[in-house]
């Protein structure tokens, strides 16, 4: 069976793509966390819903730094599609060692300001693997309940901490040159092969 690489947050969503996806790869979670800023109960959290999904691998990646950094060099406004394009390349990174040939994600269509058409699509642009999207249009009470029937939606529950640095009020409209040009300030290969050599990698 094919490997992808799957995003993997403490919300509803990414675990209802991973159950979805389960049957026809074999993958590989990766967890972004922000660890000093946050507690422990991040990391349990997620640890709980690998559990439950059965996944046999899962990085855990201290990105803490990397986000303070987009806070200071970047658009603050364009916060949220820069860290996703962060995160995704450096799953790349990831998908290279293990061999996988996919990126999965848990995005919803239009739900938050990183998962708007033409952020999607600013995302997609930069990157190198192909990207599955299975809950892409699915309504938000679908994703709820099939989060119950999976036994994942209790853990995920709660409020989320990925918008912890983010913007009040986040652009809705990502231009794909001046995404670029922010990202042209930062030097990412160092930046990502940093926070990949501080993971944890847990075997469940």
């Amino acid at each position: 069976m094919e490997r992808g690489v799957a995003l993997l947050s403490g919300g509803i969503d990414s675990p209802v793509s991973i159950h979805l996806m389960q049957n026809r790869l074999e993958i590989i979670a990766v967890h972004f966390h922000q660890l000093p800023l946050t507690g422990k109960e991040e990391i349990e959290k997620v640890k709980d819903l690998a559990k439950v999904l059965q996944l046999k691998k899962i990085y855990l990646i201290p990105f803490a730094e990397v986000l303070k950094m987009l806070v200071e060099k970047c658009n603050h406004r364009d916060y949220y599609t820069l860290s996703k394009i962060l995160m995704f390349r450096t799953a790349e990174l990831i998908a290279e060692k293990e061999g996988a040939k996919f990126l999965i994600t848990g995005e919803n269509l239009a739900q938050v300001s990183s998962q708007t058409l033409s952020s999607l699509k600013t995302i997609t642009k930069n990157l190198s693997l192909e990207i599955f999207r299975p809950v892409l249009t699915y309504d938000k009470q679908e994703i709820i309940d099939l989060a119950k029937k999976i036994g994942t939606y209790e853990i995920s529950a709660g409020p989320e901490i990925c918008s912890l640095l983010g913007p009040k009020n986040p652009s809705t409209k990502a231009n794909l040159e001046k995404i670029n040009s922010q990202l042209a300030k930062l030097d990412l290969n160092q930046i990502m092969n940093e926070s990949l050599n501080k993971a944890e990698i847990l075997k469940l």
